[in-house]
């Protein structure tokens, strides 16, 4: 990681309320809120947000995971991606479409509300803008609420991989992500394993 962890002993109250919150809520302090603790109340903003997208969206939660995936390997997102592949997989995401998504292929989904949010998610990230026939399949699947719960979940998902990136978060040199090859940036340029 390029910054570096704060010791618990070093951290401000607020650092400290932060921390709690978020092993409370998630297990451990780890990824990216290792980095977004430096900023202690933008990261009670990001944890509320990604927590919301996470486990409480109106979405059901293979679709959540799909989000993620996608803004994952949009950004090329190694440690997001290492860390929801198996459990999109375990949510109900078919593993062929998994794999098309790592290598930029066309995936294929059986349910045809699991295809219309895959491409209402890809034509946001990718063009930017929602055609009108896309928005309103969508629509049809997931009411105003559903896709509102989407757009907010990319968007989150999206600012969690700019964030992993910049800061080179827990490359888990263990699993091989699908991406290509990002070894000329930083330390992970010598060798490092980006911890």
């Amino acid at each position: 990681m390029r910054l570096p962890k704060i010791d618990p002993n070093d951290m401000n109250e607020r650092q400290k309320e932060m921390a709690a919150r978020i092993a409370g809520r998630r297990g451990a302090v780890r990824g990216p809120f290792q980095v977004w603790l430096n900023s202690p109340e933008l990261c009670d903003r990001v944890e509320a947000l990604g927590a919301f997208v996470r486990f409480e969206s109106s979405l059901p939660l293979r679709l959540r995971e799909l989000s993620l995936l996608m803004a994952a390997r949009h950004w090329d997102a190694q440690y997001s991606w290492n860390a929801h592949v198996d459990k999109a997989i375990e949510a109900g995401i078919p593993a062929e479409a998994v794999r098309a998504i790592a290598e930029r292929g066309e995936p294929e989904f059986e349910r045809e509300d699991d295809d219309a949010f895959y491409r209402f998610c890809r034509e946001i990230l990718e063009e930017h803008f929602v055609r009108e026939e896309t928005f309103r399949r969508a629509e049809k699947h997931f009411g105003a609420q559903g896709l509102v719960d989407a757009v907010g979940s990319l968007g989150n998902f999206s600012m969690l991989a700019m964030c992993l990136n910049t800061f080179q978060v827990d490359l888990q040199p263990d699993r091989t992500p699908p991406f290509p090859d990002i070894r000329g940036y930083g330390r992970v340029a010598d060798g490092a394993d980006g911890q």
